[in-house]
């Protein structure tokens, strides 16, 4: 499949001392971003939860990926599965918030299902001709844990999980992902595209002049990139003056191609990018913690989670800039800092190299 909007000299990847940043429409059109959701964020993994909210079976929990509805559950055989939200008669919902059940039932018809995906019951549905049950059953989707994770993606990626996130348990000790228990989700609503956030997050160029609280907790003069063949790393020690968290580092990952997980002693936070229009996008944290209901603890979270609030509506106000300039007809491209700037960089390169996969396959 070509894109018109995508000339082929743009899909060159140069040297970072001699690189420019990806052409301004790459942020503004839709179909290119048509063309990124369907071939980069539909084809690779996308978190969707955790274990812990699906303890026990019949636990289930609904979210979407681009816009698909797609549920979570723990079925009989406490085996973790994933469908489609979609009942097989007419497209109505099995399911309208988290929750637990024995059998989905749908909430349009009544069509029930049990908890691997058959269908079970067909209410008022006879006689019909040529009708098999079980080619009826609810459309499931590949799924795979990761410390806990639950990553879920709507086509078959290429890796698995342990491959694409090889090396970051070991990288993180002695944080230990597992041992996090849930605390609570967030959601921001961004008017920039899921790119202009992503080149945001990649880089601590920016600390200084946009996070002022947060330049009081990281490290400047350490703060170091490092990249790998999925994923790239920005860490730093916290400053033991200033910081509430304890003793350690700050590592944030970023997992091509829209998820970070931020980690702090005691704390992990997911961070899932979603891309919902060429200028549009939703930001969803979850927050886990070691220890959710001691009062010294749940007193720290809550200055953490306000802490972070404080970065992300800073965050918000300059992507949402930089979408303007991005549209305004003045920007195309720019340079890129080979000091501070190797995440976006890697991001931008990884992002070319899909793409050109992706073109030359179609």
């Amino acid at each position: 499949m070509k894109i018109p909007e995508i000339k082929k000299e743009d899909l060159l990847i140069q040297p970072i001392n001699i690189a420019q940043t990806i052409p301004s429409s790459w942020y503004t059109n839709k179909n290119i971003f048509d063309f990124e959701v369907s071939h980069l964020i539909n084809a690779n993994w996308q978190y969707a939860g955790h274990l812990s909210q699906i303890s026990n079976i019949g636990d289930y929990f609904l979210f979407e990926i681009s816009g698909k509805p797609i549920l979570v559950v723990k079925s009989d055989d406490e085996e973790v599965k994933a469908f489609y939200n979609v009942c097989r008669h007419r497209g109505g919902p099995l399911a309208l918030d988290n929750g637990n059940c024995k059998l989905f039932q749908c909430k349009y018809h009544g069509w029930t299902y049990k908890l691997n995906g058959s269908l079970h019951k067909t209410p008022q549905f006879g006689p019909v001709e040529d009708f098999n049950k079980d080619e009826f059953g609810l459309v499931p989707l590949k799924l795979e844990v990761w410390e806990n994770l639950i990553f879920v993606s709507v086509l078959n990626p290429v890796e698995s999980l342990n491959k694409i996130l090889r090396g970051v348990k070991d990288r993180i000790i002695p944080n230990d992902l597992t041992s996090k228990k849930f605390y609570k989700r967030v959601k921001y609503h961004v008017n920039c595209n899921w790119k202009v956030y992503v080149d945001n997050y990649l880089e601590g160029y920016h600390l200084a002049f946009v996070h002022p609280s947060l330049s009081k907790l990281l490290s400047s003069a350490e703060y170091k990139t490092e990249t790998s063949e999925y994923y790239s790393l920005q860490y730093s020690p916290l400053k033991d003056d200033t910081n509430f968290y304890g003793e350690g580092n700050a590592y944030y990952y970023f997992v091509f191609p829209n998820i970070m997980l931020n980690i702090l002693p005691g704390r992990l936070q997911t961070n899932l990018i979603q891309p919902i229009d060429n200028n549009k996008t939703l930001v969803i944290f979850d927050y886990f913690y070691d220890d959710i209901h001691s009062y010294a603890n749940v007193k720290k979270m809550e200055e953490g989670l306000r802490l972070s609030d404080e970065i992300q509506l800073e965050d918000i106000m300059i992507c949402e800039k930089v979408q303007k300039g991005l549209q305004s007809g003045v920007y195309d491209r720019g340079r890129i800092s080979v000091q501070s700037e190797q995440g976006v960089y890697h991001f931008q390169s990884l992002l070319k190299k899909k793409l050109k996969e992706n073109i030359d396959e179609n």
